[in-house]
């Protein structure tokens, strides 16, 4: 199934996510902690919103920027009263405190640019792989019987080296899959012909490359603790009347179909307004950076920052002791988050002057009725109540602009399969290191925990489910 990107801008922008800076690498840690403790979807999805946006390496940053073929705000003769007309047209709501852009950046062209959509085709492999997917979550506990390949185990476990306990090798209610290979090499087939309530010690040794040098090449036992398990269920109009709001096989197939299909539409879709406001933004340069902007900047990621910790049950102070960085670190990260944020409001802004968009206008309520929809909410005055009004309008505006370029771009239309886009994202001479592994495992994996765990237990957590599983 597609979801739609986590990060959007202040509630959406660009990210490349093969840069960030320090605090976007210490939230991805912090990301694990609430999810453990299972908390609010709207405030999880916030916390990534809002601190992992706006970085100053958002699609290529300014330190590395290549100013092409420019256009300035700074018009004056070289526009006809048509685009004087616009100008006078524009809204009312600014995202600078700035009247003259110009003197502060220099845009990138954004008319005439030739970009790519690509679409991948939904194939019946995603279509089934989607049903499967259903048929596990909504699977049948069994209370008689033995653990089959396939089967959704819940486990404890311990795992000892030499006789010892070592840090990361055990874990409690861990939540696996028989056959997916999260695990390494023994470890899910020794758990195959258990029952429920069994325990079972495998004999086991970390392959020699294993990510954690302390443990890799090292013999290894796990006392396993088979808690309980369920079964995938079958496929049947039963099950289809059951479970969905279909009465045939034949029928939710079709339905599955035509839902993914809508989401490769969106994504593709986001995917090509995101690559446009990265071209523009690569192409533009910053002269000066207004200084109440940043201020402003930075003192509202602050004030973020540090609510966000909270609700993760720590003190700011103890968070970036935890990940690492100094407060001298943590300044230039604000610092950097800051004139990147101001940066993007710069460019949109500008654009929007020259070119007459406006945030008033009737065009305005579709992209108000999209950011309900992605988030879930009734009203657009529930929102701008939780994300802040100054928020909700750079994504707007961010989104004004990011259409208005694709509605005056060439778009070359491509498509492909997920078996061709996965094959293009394997990358044999880049490997995740052991952290980012282990990360991607935890997202995948993280269990449920009752909402009164500490931040520091669901921390602990994450790091004994980390050393067991190959990343």
């Amino acid at each position: 199934m597609w979801y739609p990107a986590i990060v959007y801008v202040s509630l959406q922008v660009p990210y490349n996510k093969d840069k960030g800076t320090a605090m976007e690498v210490s939230y991805k840690k912090l990301w694990k902690i609430l999810i453990d403790r299972d908390m609010k979807k709207k405030t999880v999805a916030a916390m990534l919103v809002m601190c992992m946006a706006l970085s100053a390496t958002a699609c290529g940053g300014s330190d590395t920027k290549e100013t092409k073929t420019e256009t300035t705000q700074d018009t004056g003769d070289k526009k006809d009263s048509a685009s004087s007309d616009k100008k006078t047209s524009a809204s009312a709501v600014r995202l600078v405190s700035v009247s003259d852009v110009s003197k502060y950046v220099t845009i990138g062209e954004y008319k005439g640019l030739t970009l790519d959509r690509s679409s991948v085709t939904v194939t019946d492999d995603d279509v089934q792989a989607e049903i499967d997917y259903n048929l596990e979550e909504n699977g049948t506990e069994v209370n008689d019987g033995t653990v089959e390949e396939g089967d959704s185990v819940t486990i404890n476990f311990t795992g000892t080296i030499d006789g010892k306990e070592f840090d990361g090798g055990s874990a409690e209610d861990y939540d696996l899959v028989i056959g997916e290979g999260g695990m390494i090499d023994g470890f899910e087939d020794g758990i195959i012909g258990m029952k429920k309530g069994e325990t079972k010690e495998l004999d086991l040794t970390f392959p020699d490359d294993y990510y954690e040098e302390s443990v890799a090449g090292k013999p290894v036992v796990f006392k396993v603790t088979l808690q309980k398990f369920t079964r995938p269920s079958e496929l049947n109009d039963e099950w289809v009347a059951a479970n969905t709001e279909y009465k045939t096989v034949d029928e939710y197939r079709a339905a599955v179909k035509k839902e993914l299909e809508e989401n490769e539409t969106k994504s593709a879709d986001y995917d090509l307004y995101s690559n446009a406001w990265s071209e523009v933004l690569a192409n533009s340069e910053v002269k000066e950076y207004p200084e109440e902007d940043v201020d402003k900047a930075v003192e509202a990621y602050k004030k973020l920052n540090e609510n966000y910790v909270k609700e993760a049950g720590m003190e700011m102070s103890d968070f970036l002791k935890a990940q690492g960085m100094s407060e001298e670190d943590y300044e230039e990260d604000c610092q950097q988050y800051a004139e990147s944020k101001v940066e993007q409001n710069l460019i949109v802004q500008g654009i929007m002057d020259a070119e007459g968009l406006s945030l008033d206008d009737d065009d305005i309520q579709t992209l108000k009725d999209e950011l309900l929809s992605e988030y879930g909410y009734e009203s657009f005055d529930q929102l701008v109540a939780y994300y802040g009004e100054q928020e909700v309008n750079e994504s707007l505006a961010l989104m004004r602009v990011e259409r208005f370029i694709v509605d005056n771009a060439t778009v070359n239309e491509t498509s492909a399969t997920e078996a061709d886009v996965a094959n293009e994202d394997a990358d044999p001479e880049s490997e995740d290191t052991g952290v980012d592994a282990a990360e991607d495992t935890i997202e995948d994996n993280a269990s449920e925990e009752d909402s009164s765990d500490t931040a520091e237990e669901s921390e602990e957590t994450a790091s004994e489910d980390d050393v067991a599983n190959e990343g």
